[in-house]
């Protein structure tokens, strides 16, 4: 049986800070596979001989089944706990790495990161933990969020520069065994801290941000419809998002600067990612998620259409720390949006579905990078493809925001 609420008095207290950075790490350890997969590109592409396009899919294979088990971990862990979820993905993360570094051929290499790496691992650290996060916090829900959202990043910052020096010394089958065992093994532990259930939080849930809207009419529209509109953003901002995080290392062997200098910048990047989303956090309390949404959409369309002039070393590690900076808070803007607009009781499968699309997003823009690489012989082509997506992603948050600001007039008058 799960466990009872914790009292509502620990809604922004001591306990929901202690949780937050549990939570954090526990975030940090359980979504390597999706950064360390692009360390281990060419190394994977040469020992199998394959194509740039077939390399591409362990990782848009792994990151649609993230997104898949988001939601069903989301339901999973409303019905049983975080905890038990999170000991199933570290077990998962084990399994899988293991699997992955033992596999003779590229197809049970993408089956162990699409089934345990995927599906039943990294899936149970992101989209149940952020919803988990948001009914921990009130007043400062939008750090705290982003806070939790951070160890996705920080999971980037840390994890390729490691792995590429694991691949250097051992072997990337070594690496792969060798960073299971830490990353399966330190979640399993900290979800001993996980075992209290959220406090019951308020069921309105609004905001002034909100004034003047219903969570059971999102955006003046159908709960269904607004949540196949977030999805559509949420898949269009990450296939943008998807083309450097993916394809940097590659990126930067193609120019021959080497592996390890594409590893440092992914690794840069995701680093400024932390702080982003940090920024976008305290920006997200202060204007709400929609705003902070088209803010990151149109900083990010920015940022990628500078890799198409520059390529020099310099100018990439720039560029890298600015798209960082630019993107990091999007994400986690989503769930503040989904906690403002839709009923809170259904936070968890909301979050997990726009969640979903975000993953659905990096796994079509990584293969699709990928695609038009081995069209064109370059990543040219790719970078451009990437900021349309990324248009479309921007044209949709303000016809969100405009559609809010017409119900609010309305309300007011």
């Amino acid at each position: 049986m799960p466990h009872t609420p914790a009292p509502a008095e620990w809604i922004d207290s001591r306990h929901a800070v202690h949780r937050l950075l549990m939570t954090l790490v526990i975030t940090t350890l359980g979504c390597s596979p999706m950064y360390v997969v692009s360390v281990v590109l060419p190394a994977v592409q040469a020992e199998f001989g394959v194509g740039r396009a077939d390399a591409s899919l362990p990782y848009t294979v792994m990151m649609v089944c993230f997104g898949l088990g988001g939601i069903a971990m989301g339901r999973l862990a409303d019905r049983i706990g975080i905890q038990k979820v999170l000991w199933l993905g570290s077990l998962a993360i084990v399994l899988g790495f293991l699997a992955a570094g033992m596999a003779p051929n590229i197809w049970l290499f993408i089956v162990a990161h699409g089934l345990l790496l995927g599906l039943l691992g990294s899936s149970t650290t992101f989209a149940p933990l952020l919803a988990d996060t948001s009914l921990w916090w009130d007043k400062r829900r939008g750090v705290a969020v982003a806070v939790c959202a951070s160890g996705n990043y920080l999971a980037g910052s840390i994890w390729p520069t490691l792995t590429q020096w694991g691949v250097e010394q051992w072997g990337w089958r070594s690496a792969y065994i060798v960073l299971g065992l830490v990353c399966g093994l330190g979640m399993a532990a900290l979800a001993f801290g996980m075992r209290q259930r959220p406090p019951l939080l308020n069921p309105s849930g609004g905001t002034g941000i909100t004034q003047g809207l219903t969570s059971e009419r999102p955006f003046g529209l159908s709960v269904g419809t607004a949540q196949a509109w977030l999805f559509l953003a949420g898949l269009s901002c990450c296939v943008a998002m998807a083309m450097p995080q993916v394809h940097i290392v590659a990126y930067c062997a193609d120019l021959g600067f080497g592996a390890a200098r594409g590893a440092e910048m992914l690794s840069l990047m995701l680093a400024c990612g932390i702080a982003s989303r940090l920024v976008s956090g305290a920006i997200c309390d202060r204007i709400g998620g929609l705003r902070t949404l088209m803010l990151g959409s149109a900083l990010q369309c920015i940022a990628l259409l500078m890799f198409i002039p520059f390529d020099g070393l310099v100018s990439l590690y720039v560029i890298s720390a600015m798209f960082g900076l630019f993107q990091g808070g999007i994400v986690p803007s989503y769930a503040i949006i989904v906690r403002e607009y839709f009923p809170p009781a259904e936070a968890g499968q909301r979050v997990g579905a726009v969640i979903m699309s975000t993953m659905l997003g990096m796994a079509l823009g990584g293969w699709m990078s990928g695609m038009v690489y081995d069209l064109t012989g370059s990543y040219r082509a790719a970078f451009i493809n990437g900021a349309a997506w990324n248009l479309l992603n921007g044209a949709i948050a303000w016809v969100l925001f405009m559609r809010v600001r017409a119900i609010q007039r309305s309300v007011h008058t």
